[in-house]
C-alpha cells in the first residue's frame, strides 16, 4: 500500500470525474506537449516527458479503474487547433463511442470579436458541450468583446470555467457578480502555485472572497502539479478550505489526468479526495454531493 493511503477507503460512492484531459499528438498541434516542452510547464509541472505521448480514450479510460467512476468532464488541452470546434468534434465522437466523455468544456478566445459565431459552431458539433475555459482570466474583464462574449454564455446556458490564481480570484469574483446568470465554476482549486504558509493565507482570502458570488462553484483539482510531493496531510487543508468557503453544494472534485499522473497514481488521488472528507465527519449525503451529484448538477450530467 501507498505510504499516502493507510487509511480505510470506502469506494462505494460513485465518483464523477469533473477535470480531465485527452490528445493524440498527430492530430492537433499541442505546442505545450511538443519536445522538449515549454519553460513554463517544466518550470511549474517539472519534467513531463510521461505526459508529452498520446493519452487517447484507450489508454485514458483504463485509468479509471478501481474508483467506481460513473461520468467524466473533458476540459480543452490547449491543443492549439488552428479551429477549436475541430477538438471538439474529435470528443464528440470518443463520447459516443466510449460513452465518456459526458461533459464538454470547450476552448473559445472569448477576448476575440467574432466568439459568439464560434461559439455557435461548437454546440452545433456536439450536445455535451456546458462550458468554456480560455488561457487566463483577462487582465481587463470589462473590455467590450470580452463582456459581448460572456453575454452569449448566458444566452447560451454555458458556464464559465474560471482559469485564475490568487491576484485575479477577485477580478473573478467581479465578473461573476456582473453577470449572475452565468455559471462560473473555478477550476483547480485557484490553483495556487505556491505552498508556504503567506501564500496560503492570501489564497485562503481570496478563495472566501470569490465564494461571497453565489453563482461561484469551485472545483477541486490539479494540486500535484505544484505540489510534486503532496500527501493527504499536505493537501487536507486547501481541500478543507475550498469547502468551507464554497459549501458543500458548491464543490466538486476532479483530478486533472493524465497531467497529475506524474505525482499520483489515479487510485490515489480520488483516494485522498475520500479520505479528506470522511475524515472530516461529512455525512455520507455530503460526500455524495462533493463526489458526483454536484458535478452532475453543475455540468447537467
Amino acid at each position: 500500500m501507498s505510504p499516502r493511503m493507510n487509511h480505510d477507503i470506502d469506494r462505494s460512492i460513485p465518483f464523477i470525474e469533473a477535470h480531465h484531459h485527452l490528445w493524440e499528438l498527430d492530430r492537433f498541434p499541442y505546442r505545450w506537449l511538443a519536445e522538449p516542452g515549454t519553460d513554463e510547464h517544466n518550470a511549474t509541472i517539472g519534467p513531463y516527458k510521461m505526459i508529452r505521448t498520446d493519452w487517447g480514450p484507450g489508454r485514458f479510460f483504463r485509468e479509471f479503474h478501481g474508483q467506481n467512476v460513473i461520468k467524466s468532464v473533458h476540459v480543452e488541452g490547449d491543443s492549439g487547433a488552428p479551429d477549436p470546434v475541430d477538438e471538439t468534434v474529435w470528443l464528440d465522437g470518443i463520447g459516443h463511442r466510449y460513452g465518456m466523455p459526458n461533459a464538454l468544456v470547450v476552448y473559445c478566445d472569448l477576448e476575440q470579436s467574432g466568439a459568439e459565431r464560434q461559439l455557435t459552431r461548437h454546440l452545433e458539433a456536439s450536445d455535451r458541450i456546458r462550458g468554456v475555459r480560455i488561457r487566463s482570466h483577462p487582465d481587463d474583464p470589462t473590455a467590450p468583446a470580452f463582456r459581448a462574449a460572456y453575454e452569449a454564455l448566458a444566452r447560451m446556458g454555458l458556464s464559465y470555467e474560471l482559469n485564475a490564481s490568487p491576484g485575479k480570484l477577485l477580478s473573478g469574483r467581479d465578473t461573476a457578480r456582473a453577470f449572475p446568470n452565468v455559471q462560473m465554476i473555478l477550476g483547480h482549486a485557484g490553483f495556487p502555485v505556491r505552498r508556504d504558509d503567506e501564500y496560503f493565507q492570501l489564497w485562503r482570502t481570496e478563495m472566501s472572497g470569490l465564494a461571497k458570488a453565489n453563482n461561484v462553484a469551485c472545483k477541486i483539482s490539479g494540486f500535484g502539479m505544484v505540489d510534486h510531493d503532496w500527501s493527504i496531510d499536505s493537501i487536507r487543508p486547501w481541500v478543507l478550505h475550498c469547502i468551507e468557503a464554497f459549501g458543500v453544494d458548491r464543490c466538486m472534485f476532479g483530478t486533472n489526468w493524465p497531467v497529475d499522473i506524474l505525482y499520483a497514481t489515479y487510485v490515489e488521488q480520488v483516494d485522498a479526495y475520500r479520505v479528506i472528507i470522511a475524515e472530516a465527519g461529512f455525512s455520507r449525503e455530503e460526500q455524495e454531493k462533493l463526489l458526483y451529484r454536484n458535478a452532475e448538477r453543475f455540468y447537467r450530467i
